[in-house]
């Protein structure tokens, strides 16, 4: 009877889930004694595991693993589709969740998505944390950031933007201080820096930030970047790169340069005036962070920006500042004027309606029309201003001209001379 009752909870029972799953050797055991004679209750002492196991292994003839019974997946199949959504939302699993039942008709809740989610989100978390480092030739690259600090300046605790550039090979670093982080604080900034390593690196390493970078697909890695970013490019003839989206550790120079004037340039300083820290900013690069030793390349950035660095720069050549050079397309007005900068500046009137470029650089307006320049001007300051050359107007009828000399008392004519018609008319025929 007990024989029979035994073979029976063998097929009926599997091993208990809140004990320890056997091992093969544990199950060999079991396998060998039960050969010799043993009965399961004795094995089971002399294992320290319950009958119904030795019963189940006994019966099973051998070892295998657990089998969970369960009802089909949801998202068996769905792994690729789950992995590009978790990237493309930086992780937010709940954004997912709804795409998933959005456009794929699959309802799960968020705790099933957060579990089928998990090794994606280890294996991005592994994928920001690792970081590759490589040297980059000299004059190859600079990189640039922003970093925010609050510093009592006046007796009041004032935001600082810090721009921090740091020359790829060298390390060398130029720190400027700005009040905000708009486009024309990353622009001058950057012209700031090559005035101060005294030439232009050939690629430009940037964040992906609103004013330079309009969008940066983190996926396909397609990078559009902002207009007036790329004219200043061509400007400077630089070509500009954008780290990946969310992984800033890609121009970790910057980075770690960003934390060290954050921590070594300004950290207990109080200043008298902005201008007083700007002076402060300045001796602190010459005298502490150019002659420093750097942990990387266990050399003084000065000296190693000197000695291979700065001739790889690509030179000035005389460039004067991105803003004061403008491209733009005016259309002739009726007056014979274009508009720039709320002043007017003339045109040849025979090209009233015509679209024309106007190159304002260095103080000089130049205007050119199917690539011939029909124009040139001083820039003038204020507004409301006109400049006109004469010639311009050449052959506009109705102009003032010059007053004619007063002819002899005659008796009346009902002609006038004909010179004095073609005066009218703006000249001879």
């Amino acid at each position: 009877m007990e024989v029979a009752q035994e073979t029976a909870d063998s097929v009926r029972l599997e091993q208990p889930r809140e004990e320890p799953v056997q091992t093969p050797e544990d199950v060999a055991a079991m396998l060998r004694l039960h050969g010799l004679g043993w009965g399961t209750r004795r094995i089971a002492r002399e294992l320290g595991c319950s009958r119904t196991t030795v019963q189940h292994y006994v019966a099973a003839g051998g070892w295998h693993g657990y089998r969970r019974r369960g009802r089909p997946r949801k998202l068996a199949g769905e792994a690729a589709w789950l992995r590009e959504r978790l990237v493309r939302h930086r992780g937010n699993a709940d954004v997912v969740r709804q795409d998933l039942e959005r456009e794929r008709g699959i309802t799960v809740t968020l705790r099933t998505l957060e579990r089928a989610v998990a090794p994606f989100r280890r294996e991005l978390a592994a994928e920001a944390r690792a970081t590759l480092r490589f040297e980059t030739p000299p004059g190859k690259q600079l990189q640039i950031d922003f970093g925010q600090k609050r510093v009592p300046i006046g007796g009041a605790v004032v935001p600082v933007c810090l721009f921090v550039a740091t020359l790829g090979y060298s390390r060398l670093l130029f720190v400027p201080a700005f009040r905000h982080e708009r486009q024309s604080a990353w622009f001058a900034g950057l012209e700031a820096a090559f005035q101060h390593f005294g030439g232009v690196p050939r690629d430009v390493l940037l964040d992906n930030a609103r004013a330079l970078v309009d969008s940066h697909d983190p996926v396909t890695r397609e990078v559009r970047f902002n207009a007036r970013l790329l004219a200043f490019a061509r400007h400077w003839d630089f070509t500009p790169r954008a780290c990946a989206p969310y992984r800033a550790r890609t121009k970790g120079k910057d980075e770690r340069g960003v934390g060290y004037v954050k921590r070594n340039a300004l950290a207990g300083h109080r200043f008298d005036s902005w201008a007083g820290m700007e002076a402060h900013l300045l001796r602190w690069m010459r005298e502490i962070a150019d002659l420093r030793r750097h942990g990387t390349t266990e050399e003084a950035p000065r000296s190693r920006f000197e000695h291979a660095e700065a001739a790889a720069l690509r030179p000035l050549a005389g460039r004067p500042p991105f803003n004061q050079v403008r491209e733009l397309v005016r259309v002739v007005s009726s007056e014979c004027t274009i508009e720039l900068g709320a002043n007017s500046y003339s045109v040849p009137w025979r090209l009233i309606g015509e679209r024309v470029a106007v190159v304002a650089r260095g103080g000089r307006v130049a205007i050119r029309h199917d690539g011939m320049e029909v124009a040139a001007h001083v820039e003038v300051a204020g507004r409301q201003q006109r400049v006109i050359d004469p010639a311009h107007l050449h052959g506009v009828a109705g102009l003032a001209r010059p007053t004619l000399p007063a002819a002899p008392e005659v008796a009346p004519a009902l002609l006038r001379p004909l010179a004095e018609y073609e005066l009218a008319v703006g000249g001879g025929w």
